[in-house]
């Protein structure tokens, strides 16, 4: 058949895209405003391209005062001349959280998504408490396309966020779902904004999701109540009009665009709309001089220069209309193709206009794209138009055979059928589908499979049953055994892993792996020398096998004979670059030598090297950066594990601390109820998992871990302790002491029920009692934890900050190693008003730990109110080692401003404060140092937010003061 010409597509679509731009009321407002007009800039780059420089406090103060004058000019909206002082601001120092969060945001309002969602990932990444930037970072994923992304990531999830914040962030949420085709879910999610907030924006909301489902009903009622609520609305009349629009009132319609354009006359969705009823009742002058204004108010708005061209065909100006067309693509093809992937009216727009063009490949991805939005719709036709000029006649096929399932009549789409079928010939689909279902068959070969697979899944104890079981059937399954003894070493079952590696060399008396393996499993039972003579009998059998050769280093370092582990480890790595056991054992090595940069360099080298089913080396760097308190660290060693090992329970519950320690704990929620799943009923595992879900503010998820675990393990003492924690935590005390007693008469010569027990009566407001108990638990089961618990309820008592300390002080003389008594010790002599004392104890602290930046930070606050000069290098000290702790920020402006350095002060407690808007002390230090800078309604904003409820704070006498002096 002949192909259609570019006049003819025109026409042809002129009224399915007046009607589409009808039913694009269908989008929030907001993600409209984002997609449509699109600016159409293309992702700008600049913003991540400054150097880095060497940080000064000239560059302090000059960075401050770049990002003060950005602050004005947003605030003016002169969101260019922002960006432009940011980007100076970060040519100084890139790691200004401020900066960043006022730079998305800036980014945002010009348009340039792409950038703005870089700036605001780096400040979540430098530490900015989320609610700070979910709502812009939600927008910017939602323009560039990436809706699924948007309702998939944790930090994007609305729990846990101010109820202000959760609705506003509902709403773009429901309009990420209505995109993805899930009305329901977008309705629920309006609906519990509502719940949250009611106003205007639910309903508006709500009518582009009613409209979609042709629920025009409700669409109608939805556009009434926010009509109602915000009268004077132009986004309520616009979505009024797009209801009546629908359901075919165009008079009503045009009323209520012609009441939005009053409003608003810059309402571009209106003047659009408007627009189409125009043209479809052939009032073309008027629908001209519309066109014009669209033009006018946004010169880079492609569906104004699609009009154009519709209307220059009608008027036969062929050459115009091509003009207009090619306006079109010049404005949307630069635009990734991701970004639009949601927004079928521009989708169409462009696919349209290229196949005005005669531009058939072009226009292909975006039909493509808009097929898949659509389903069954006239596009599907020139789509199949496309496929047949390809010579792709199936594909064809397929959409027109939907087609005409659901337009039975449709002349054009058999035609096109015909020519399809035609192009086909004779030759016959050979689709032939094959499945093949393989019966169940428990064998102990099967039995082996299947434990082998649970264990590269990380289900280690469900690994363990199927491995049992295929011994129990055949003790001659060697790989079963292997594996099973391997298990029994990493879940501390040392003596069942010796009595099957001695089973295995007496089957097996020529393999060399097997005398490995006995040996390890001689070395968890505590005998070394065995363990040697194993290792090196592994050896005379297979002198080139390697594991045996890191075992000795290992035997050798643990006897302190450090150069000659360090020289077999280095000669083992020299021979094969790529392993992974020796590059861990120098890792170990360097730990005992006290090497911290060597223990980093050789996890990170064994990491990188390691292949994918190795999560060893990634673990343990993931572990020593959250140890060494760089969780930010931590998060792209964990990111390479994830890629690894979706499924590892290890990596999961790496993840969940690491989230934690971020303070995302909506992630490690969400990774949590994973790893509870995959943990099926594994006590320890899932005890571990409870103790993680409480962090995380889960109970409900820890309840459900602990019920696994004592499912699969009835009467595991931790998790029946830690039911009894829950049940305190949740107010239930009856059954918290029906628990703990039970737990006491259990293990009597254990601690843990006697501390429960005393948990409970200081619940019931009955200290004395409860001392009692956690004297007991003491000397039952002597522990830095019963010391402490000892420690923390003496404290409680009037005056019983100082009466408390001789407690701790009597536990250290005899464990004077015990960092987390001593630890105790010095917080407790601080809390005392001991600052002396306290000074003395941190400062003991930090000679035996010089880098503990927590102890640091305690010190700087003591010397702050000891009013002593050198607080301000100490707390710098603490900043160094942990940039992106709220606390030490916090300390760091302060003392900054004690110091005289105000610039620098305010820099660091802006930082602070987006990290942790919800501590009490930061905002009034910020506001101080604001009242200071003569930024008198900011610093009135900071403290009434500090002052809104009762919350008791050490600041709060001073913060009532400073409010007095902002009347």
């Amino acid at each position: 058949m002949p192909r259609s010409s570019p006049r003819s597509a025109l026409r042809s679509a002129s009224r399915p895209i007046a009607r589409r731009w009808r039913q694009q009321a269908m989008a929030l407002p907001l993600s409209i405003t984002l997609a449509l007009p699109l600016a159409l800039l293309l992702p700008a780059s600049a913003a991540a391209a400054a150097p880095a420089t060497t940080r000064s406090t000239k560059g302090d103060a000059q960075s401050a005062r770049y990002y003060e004058d950005a602050l004005s000019r947003y605030q003016k909206r002169d969101f260019t001349g922002a960006v432009l002082q940011l980007k100076n601001a970060l040519q100084i120092d890139r790691s200004q959280l401020p900066v960043h969060v006022l730079l998305g945001q800036a980014l945002l309002a010009q348009g340039d998504a792409a950038a703005a969602e870089v700036s605001l990932t780096e400040a979540l990444r430098l530490g900015v408490d989320r609610a700070e930037v979910v709502l812009p970072l939600a927008q910017a994923l939602l323009a560039q396309g990436k809706q699924a992304d948007l309702l998939r990531q944790p930090r994007l999830a609305p729990e846990g966020l101010p109820a202000a914040t959760q609705a506003a962030l509902l709403l773009v949420r429901s309009a990420a779902q209505a995109d993805l085709g899930d009305a329901a879910q977008a309705l629920q999610s309006v609906q519990q904004s509502r719940a949250l907030q009611p106003g205007a924006d639910s309903w508006l909301a709500e009518v582009p999701i009613r409209l979609r489902a042709r629920q025009l009903a409700e669409a109608a009622t939805a556009a009434d109540r926010a009509l109602a609520l915000a009268p004077d609305s132009a986004a309520a009349q616009y979505q009024k009009g797009a209801v009546l629009h629908v359901q075919g009132q165009l008079a009503g319609a045009l009323a209520a665009y012609d009441a939005a354009l009053r409003a608003d006359p810059a309402h571009l969705e209106a003047r659009v709309a408007r627009i189409g009823i125009r043209l479809d009742q052939q009032r073309d002058a008027e629908a001209a001089t519309d066109v014009a204004e669209l033009q006018r108010l946004s010169p880079r708005e492609p569906r104004g220069a699609y009009l154009k061209a519709l209307l220059a065909e009608r008027k036969g100006d062929a050459a115009a209309a091509q003009t207009a067309l090619r306006q079109v693509t010049d404005l949307i093809d630069p635009v990734p193709l991701d970004y639009i992937r949601y927004r079928p009216q521009v989708l169409m727009l462009n696919g349209l206009a290229h196949f005005g063009l005669n531009e058939r490949e072009k226009a292909k991805p975006y039909l493509e794209l808009l097929q898949r939005l659509q389903g069954h719709s006239p596009v599907s036709k020139l789509l199949a138009q496309i496929y047949l000029d390809e010579n792709n006649p199936d594909r064809a096929i397929v959409l027109l055979e939907a087609q005409l399932q659901a337009q039975p009549s449709d002349s054009q789409a058999m035609m096109l059928l015909a020519s399809a079928q035609m192009a086909r010939g004779q030759h016959a689909r050979a689709a032939e589908l094959m499945q093949a279902a393989l019966s169940a068959q428990d064998t102990p070969a099967v039995r082996t499979a299947l434990g082998l697979s649970l264990l590269g899944s990380g289900q280690g104890s469900a690994a363990i049953q199927q491995l049992e079981a295929a011994l129990q059937k055949d003790p001659g399954q060697q790989r079963a055994a292997v594996a099973l003894t391997g298990l029994y070493l990493t879940n501390g079952q040392p003596a069942k892993a010796l009595v099957l590696a001695e089973r295995l060399v007496q089957q097996q008396p020529r393999q060399a792996a097997l005398y490995n393996l006995l040996g390890n499993a001689r070395l968890r039972n505590g005998q070394a020398e065995p363990a040697r003579a194993a290792f090196e009998q592994a050896l005379k059998l297979d002198p080139k096998m390697l594991p045996p050769q890191v075992n000795l280093a290992r035997l050798d370092a643990q006897a302190g004979r450090f150069d000659a582990a360090s020289q077999r480890l280095a000669g083992l790595i020299a021979r094969d670059g790529r392993n992974i056991d020796a590059m861990l054992e120098m890792a170990s090595l360097a730990r005992r030598q006290q090497r911290p940069a060597d223990v980093q360099r050789w996890l990170e080298k064994a990491a990188a090297t390691a292949d994918g089913r190795d999560v060893r080396p990634g673990l343990a760097l993931v572990d020593l950066h959250l140890q060494a308190g760089r969780a930010e660290a931590a998060m792209e060693p964990l990111r390479k594990l994830g890629a690894k090992a979706p499924q590892n329970l290890a990596v999961l519950l790496a993840e969940a601390r690491v989230r934690l320690a971020v303070a995302d704990a909506a992630g490690a929620r969400n990774t949590l109820a994973t790893a509870t799943r995959v943990a099926h009923f594994d006590a320890p595992v899932q005890v571990e998992i409870a103790r993680l879900q409480l962090a995380a503010a889960n109970a409900e998820g820890a309840a459900y871990s602990l019920q696994k675990a004592l499912s699969g393990q009835p009467g595991h003492l931790p998790a029946l302790a830690l039911q009894a924690e829950l049940a305190l935590r949740r107010g239930d005390l009856a059954q918290a002491e029906q628990q703990a007693r039970q737990i006491a008469q259990l293990a009597p010569r254990r601690a843990i029920g006697y501390s429960l027990q005393a948990d409970v009566l200081m619940a019931r407001q009955q200290p004395a009692a409860a001392i009692d108990l956690y004297r007991k638990a003491h000397q039952v089961e002597p522990s830095t934890d019963t010391a402490i618990r000892l420690f923390s309820a003496q404290g409680s008592q009037p005056d019983g900050a100082r009466l408390a300390l001789p407690t701790l002080e009597q536990w250290l003389k005899a464990q004077p190693q015990d960092r987390v008594a001593q630890r105790a010790l010095a917080d407790g002599q601080a809390r005392a008003g001991l600052l002396p004392a306290a000074r003395a104890s941190y400062e003991a602290l930090l000679r035996q730990q010089p880098d503990d930046a927590g102890t640091l930070n305690n010190l700087a606050n003591v010397l702050l109110k000891q009013g002593d000069t050198g607080a301000l290098a100490v707390a710098e000290r603490a900043l160094a080692l942990r940039p992106a702790d709220a606390n030490v920020i916090d300390t760091a402006g302060w003392a900054a401003f004690q110091a005289g350095q105000a610039d620098r002060a305010l820099q660091l407690l802006r930082d602070a404060r987006l990290r942790a808007p919800d501590n009490p002390d930061i905002r009034f230090h910020l506001a101080t140092v604001l009242a200071k800078a003569g930024r008198r309604d900011e610093a009135r904003d900071e403290i009434d937010a500090v002052l809104r409820g009762d919350r008791r704070f050490d600041s709060a006498a001073q913060a009532q003061a400073l409010r007095r002096t902002l009347q």
